[in-house]
């Protein structure tokens, strides 16, 4: 099917003159007359790429690519800003949110098709290698579809063996006020910070993952509680100790983490129960989630 392109522009003529400059490209678009109808329309479309105007009444294009980038639904469909007056400011803070390109207005026909063009073909080439090869782009991680496939294979070993496996989750704590005051590209740069640190940290056997947006996944085979909460301890104190400089101010970061074993039934999601408590809890902290048989228990409990 075409890739579908989004247009956020409150200007009824742009929104025309956009039109008849991609008619007959292969792609279905949709139009937004402002940011919050965008922002929905973003969520319920999912697009390959959004067109977005940067001078709207508020919520301006800025703060709309803000949004977006700070949403795990929409942060990886690319951003291509349109403005009048593309100052070398502007486009750096455009660059900052985490837009691919900018497109000047008026509109040259064939600049603006190649653009949207090249942007779709690039989006579509990192979706494919990803897919293929279950490495997240940005962190060069295994990505959430990896750890649901390696994760079965070693709770069936499990049930087999009789050797338990652990699984650690863990997300920065407050990034998304990082990435609203500092933009997209400096948490992004903090992700794949930690997304070091981790590789650095743990044994041969274990496997990191990126399961979504900033919650990063250690599958821990043969590990008990105790050693994968020791784990979570080096990794959340080695987040701690890190820094990043961005516009001038030194950012320092802390985690928090949820861990949970098994012998025979999934563990991910006791360990993201327990990851919520932690940040429930005031974060910077480590959860463990309770027994498999607690939790079985307290699930017929709550049946009853």
């Amino acid at each position: 099917m075409p890739p579908v392109v989004l247009l956020i522009d409150d200007s009824p003529a742009i929104q025309q003159l956009v039109r008849a400059r991609l008619e007959g490209e292969n792609l279905v678009l949709h139009v937004a007359s402002d940011g919050l109808s965008g922002l929905a329309l973003a969520s319920e479309l999912l697009p390959d790429l959004i067109l977005l105007d940067v001078d709207m009444p508020s919520p301006d294009g800025f703060e709309v690519c803000r949004r977006l980038k700070c949403d795990d639904k929409t942060m990886n469909i690319p951003v291509v800003f349109l403005t009048g007056t593309s100052t070398m400011s502007e486009k750096l803070l455009g660059l900052e949110l985490g837009a691919m390109d900018y497109v000047a207005k008026p509109f040259d026909p064939v600049d603006l098709r190649a653009r949207v063009r090249a942007t779709l073909r690039t989006s579509y080439l990192v979706k494919l290698l990803a897919s293929k090869a279950q490495i997240d782009a940005l962190t060069g991680l295994w990505d959430g579809r990896h750890l649901s496939e390696r994760l079965a294979a070693e709770c069936s070993l499990a049930r087999r063996s009789g050797q338990p496996v652990t699984v650690i989750v863990s997300n920065f704590d407050g990034l998304s006020e990082v990435n609203r005051q500092h933009g997209i590209v400096v948490g992004n740069t903090l992700l794949q910070q930690a997304a070091e640190t981790y590789q650095a940290l743990v044994r041969t056997e274990d496997i990191v993952c990126r399961l979504q947006g900033d919650t990063l996944a250690v599958i821990c085979p043969n590990a008990t509680v105790e050693g994968a909460c020791g784990l979570a301890r080096r990794l959340a104190d080695a987040i701690a100790a890190g820094s990043l400089t961005a516009h001038g101010t030194d950012i320092r970061m802390t985690a928090s983490f949820g861990v949970a074993t098994t012998v025979s039934s999934d563990p991910l999601p006791r360990a993201l129960e327990a990851l919520c408590r932690a940040k429930a809890n005031g974060g910077n902290r480590i959860e463990t989630a309770p027994s498999e048989s607690s939790h079985l228990n307290q699930n017929q409990a709550d049946v009853a």
